[in-house]
């Protein structure tokens, strides 16, 4: 050892390489070194002893060159964290739809196709007037960049609860709704079907149809221009509300007129997205419905790119899409034109 740094060189050694530690070692070895100094005429290394036979100029010029490009050179960068995934904040509950089913396909879907993680909140059985508990709380959406709506609340019926629901989105806390949360929180005004962009009283018989998409949105990226709904439940639309933009339409056999069924909304500075499919967990579990959902979440949250992809930083690895457990792993229908 060499003055007094023996005992920290030691510890610096057997610690093992963590941040930063490589660097202290070398510093901590530098430093220990002298140049040479003269003495008796000639130059000798300052750990030499009387006897000891002259070390070569050559060989101490190597030494000095090693030592300088230890201390000078640079030290590799620690490696990049890798970004952070979309955090989803995915509420349910209530009645008339199998939502343990709902929430384990979607939630594993979305993961499958971009780096969203989905925490959830499943609460209130089969009953149509469970106040969900985590809008009770101040700030009940911190932490989290969208919130996913799929309650089946229809008597609920508190305006001041109400509010507590849409002061966060009013701050600008992007939202997802599908299906039966359109038929929530009825309080004797219009500002839940407001913030969904649609006025749904209700939905006819149970049947197939085709959804007709309107225009090229990134969101409907994939999707056939005719998509043919498997057995399903056609919500009624009386109103598209002036902030909201219809992106597919399906024929009601009850009514025979169109019925908006996707469509995006803006409610304030808030992007939202909606869609009335999904009432049967066969159609959740399709691909079509994972990818439009997906792309709907991300669009709300401004991660989705005008190709319909995810933006760099929230696409799966090859690693992470090997590893992912995909509900719909069928083929992709042929691309809108």
């Amino acid at each position: 050892p060499h003055g007094g740094h023996g005992a920290a060189d030691r510890a610096a050694a057997t610690a093992g390489p963590t941040s930063g530690s490589e660097r202290s070692e070398i510093r901590g070895h530098a430093t220990c070194l002298a140049p040479p100094r003269r003495a008796s005429g000639r130059v000798v290394s300052s750990a030499s002893t009387p006897g000891d036979p002259p070390v070569p100029r050559f060989l101490r010029a190597i030494a000095l060159v090693l030592l300088a490009a230890l201390v000078v050179a640079p030290q590799p960068a620690p490696a990049a964290e890798p970004a952070r995934p979309l955090e989803v904040l995915y509420i349910t509950g209530g009645c008339c739809h199998d939502y343990d089913a709902q929430k384990a396909t979607i939630v594993r879907g979305m993961a499958a196709r971009a780096r969203i993680r989905t925490t959830v909140v499943h609460e209130g059985g089969t009953s149509t007037d469970h106040p969900i508990s985590i809008y009770d709380k101040p700030d009940w959406s911190k932490g989290y960049d969208v919130v996913f709506h799929n309650e089946c609340f229809s008597d609920v019926k508190d305006p001041k609860f109400l509010e507590k629901i849409l002061a966060e989105h009013k701050k600008g806390v992007p939202a997802v709704l599908m299906h039966c949360a359109m038929h929530c929180y009825r309080v004797g005004n219009d500002e839940w079907f407001k913030f969904c962009g649609i006025t749904s009283p209700g939905h006819g018989a149970h049947y197939a149809y085709t959804c007709k998409l309107l225009g090229d949105h990134p969101v409907l990226t994939g999707l056939p221009r005719e998509w043919q709904v498997p057995m399903e439940e056609l919500y009624y639309s009386d109103k598209v509300w002036p902030t909201a933009t219809r992106l597919g339409e399906a024929m009601s056999t009850d009514r025979n007129a169109l019925q908006t069924c996707i469509w995006t909304n803006e409610y304030g500075r808030t992007r939202v997205f909606g869609t009335t499919i999904g009432h049967y967990a066969e159609t959740v579990a399709t691909p079509e419905f994972l990818g439009l959902v997906t792309r709907g979440t991300l669009w709300a949250a401004v991660k989705l790119g005008d190709d319909g992809e995810p933006v760099e930083a929230l696409r799966r690895t090859a690693e992470e899409k090997a590893a992912a457990v995909d509900p719909a792993p069928g083929p992709q229908p042929t691309p809108a034109k």
